[in-house]
């Protein structure tokens, strides 16, 4: 008998529920790069509990290939980026549909230099009409509190 293991996959609700933000900023080694944060509104979790909001989280960090908190080394994800004209899509392997991501020019032109984006996944949610002061307090928390995932997304 042979059993084949595979990571568990997000569901397409899963998928659909979540909130994404992008912009760019300088890395600490001075280069400029692009940022994907996403997270699960918190309107849309349902009745689930926080505990499956944050496990579905989780299986979309492990269908990219697995994302490490902020004290390890950021993986190289699979390429799960995707730029058709001036939108950028976040595939996740196992679902059919992908993730348009809220871009601007300047940002697409800059993923498609750099063939790249860091990738942030809170695992809190965080309401999508968040403005730009409420995101920096919650990455300020979530860093302290260890709650944000990161990856290198690159380019398919």
């Amino acid at each position: 008998m042979t059993v084949l293991l595979t990571p568990p996959t997000p569901d397409l609700q899963m998928l659909v529920s979540l909130a994404a933000w992008a912009w760019t900023d300088t890395c600490p080694d001075g280069h400029e790069a692009a940022y994907i944060l996403i997270t699960r509104a918190p309107a849309l979790t349902g009745s689930g509990t926080a505990e499956t909001a944050e496990a579905g989280v989780q299986r979309l960090s492990a269908s990219l290939g697995g994302l490490a908190g902020a004290r390890e080394v950021v993986p190289e994800l699979e390429r799960c980026l995707q730029i058709f004209g001036d939108q950028v899509l976040l595939h996740v392997p196992g679902v059919s549909r992908r993730l348009r991501l809220p871009t601007r020019r300047p940002w697409t032109e800059l993923v498609a230099r750099n063939a790249e984006a860091v990738l942030l996944l809170g695992l809190d949610p965080l309401p999508q009409t968040a403005d730009a002061a409420r995101i920096d307090a919650y990455l300020d928390a979530m860093l302290a509190a260890d709650r944000l995932l990161f990856g290198r997304a690159r380019l398919r």
